[in-house]
């Protein structure tokens, strides 16, 4: 496994026997122990179990997908024997009795397990600035965030330790740390993949995504991510002709960074010249989403927390613990109110793609903010609280249940990665994939490397 070498290229070596899956997985090993140290980027490396691994699969098959690639799996994910914390004290020292359903299907498609991912503190927030198992830092800038709550995922494919890695995603949090690392991430369609051995945050909107550098390898770990689902593999030269693209108020280029607002524009109009088609729309239960979705977390987290909030409180980071406590006082009404919204809201964006392909936003309206600063400068002039910021784009595909791409568009001025999201039909992710190639194929940032 090279620098630059994808999953599938590291995958296809293995299989013609000229790298051994104990090569691959010492090489991502030995970048662990550097880079991923650095980054801190893991809470756990399960160095022994890996390397057993890498050798059975060598005594028995490599004819596998993913025959002998490393995998970064986030904490909050069981990997039978390891720890689990969910980037928790209270969760601290526990050992999961049996894998999450992904990781059983990630080791029957042939990929090794090579360390638990540091995160925001039971997934949620949207820095992975922990205080129990340290910050994790931005591979592009150690001195900003890395995004969460899936920031080790993102900055271990981001600095090349793993090619591969999962998270989680509820209101963002495979997408928002892939946008600030310049990586891709999917959420996939609510229920696709199974969420069997996942520590929860909101039940009804978690899901698990990959993470990944590259559009092609995203897809193939979906595929198996997902039970073996027929994705088409991406075509060397990908082509968006005849594909439809809409933008809507509210989530198109206002109150966004004007390098994220210059990049975001150009890889639509880089569509549209490659042929795709393109119209602006209006969304007209879009006025309430961040409500109903913080409203929705806060409830269902709380539930998730109750007794631990009662007899453990001091055991919680003070921002976790602010928003649980904040849960506990979401009314029924509330609750249930936002659940109806989120159905027309749901409604809505389904009628609109059936004559569509494709949502287009950025996947953020800024890039990579400095270490514990709490707001951020949208727009010249305007600063906004950085996680009500961080939600604009995102809880649009949390909410109604959709497959969500990011991908890596361009840079900042100082070079800070820039994500667009992609949202598409229910099921569609090929589709998703299929675009997402040719933002790849025009942006070229899997080509770029952080330097630390």
């Amino acid at each position: 496994m090279t620098d630059h070498e994808s999953a599938l290229a590291t995958a296809a070596a293995v299989r013609r026997g000229e790298v051994t899956p104990e090569q691959s997985v010492r090489t991502a090993l030995d970048r662990m122990a550097d880079t991923g140290a650095r980054l801190n980027a893991f809470i756990a490396v399960h160095e022994r179990a890996a390397i057993d691994t890498a050798r059975w699969l060598a005594r028995t098959s490599c004819d596998l997908p993913l025959a002998g690639v490393p995998i970064a799996v986030k904490d909050n994910i069981a990997v039978a024997g390891e720890p689990m914390t969910a980037g928790s004290k209270i969760l601290a020292g526990r050992r999961a009795k049996q894998d999450a359903d992904v990781v059983r299907r990630l080791r029957e498609a042939g990929a090794v397990v090579v360390g638990g991912a540091n995160m925001h503190e039971f997934a949620w927030g949207g820095t992975s600035v922990n205080p129990h198992y340290g910050t994790v830092g931005n591979p592009w800038d150690t001195g900003r965030i890395a995004g969460g709550s899936s920031g080790g995922s993102a900055a271990a494919v981001a600095a090349r330790c793993v090619p591969l890695a999962l998270g989680t995603d509820t209101g963002g949090s495979v997408r928002f740390p892939a946008a600030l690392t310049g990586t891709v991430a999917l959420r996939p369609t609510l229920g696709r993949v199974p969420t069997g051995g996942v520590f929860p945050l909101a039940y009804t909107m978690d899901t698990v995504g990959p993470m990944t550098r590259t559009v092609a390898d995203n897809s193939a770990l979906f595929g198996v991510l997902a039970g073996g689902a027929a994705v088409p593999p991406v075509p060397p030269r990908p082509d968006v002709g005849g594909l439809r693209l809409v933008t809507a108020d509210g989530q198109w280029l206002d109150d966004v960074q004007p390098a994220v607002a210059r990049a975001v524009q150009e890889t639509l109009d880089g569509l549209v010249g490659d042929g795709a088609e393109h119209r602006h729309v209006r969304l007209e239960h879009l006025a309430h989403h961040l409500t109903a979705g913080r409203t929705l977390i806060l409830a269902e987290a709380a539930a998730v927390h109750e007794r631990w909030l009662a007899e453990r409180p001091e055991d919680y980071g003070a921002d976790v613990r602010t928003l649980l406590v904040a849960g506990t006082s979401v009314s029924a009404r509330d609750y249930l109110q936002a659940q109806r919204y989120r159905r027309l809201l749901r409604e809505e964006v389904v009628a609109l793609l059936a004559g569509a392909d494709a949502l287009v936003t950025p996947m953020l309206p800024f890039t990579a903010t400095p270490i514990g600063r709490e707001d951020v400068e949208t727009a010249p002039g305007r600063t906004e609280d950085r996680t009500t910021a961080m939600l604009r784009f995102a809880l649009i595909a949390s909410l109604t249940g959709l497959p969500a791409l990011s991908v890596p568009c361009g840079a900042d001025e100082a070079g800070l990665p820039i994500g667009v999201q992609l949202i598409g039909k229910p099921h569609d992710e090929a589709t998703l994939y299929r675009i997402g190639a040719c933002v790849e194929d025009a942006a070229r940032m899997h080509e770029r490397s952080p330097v630390l």
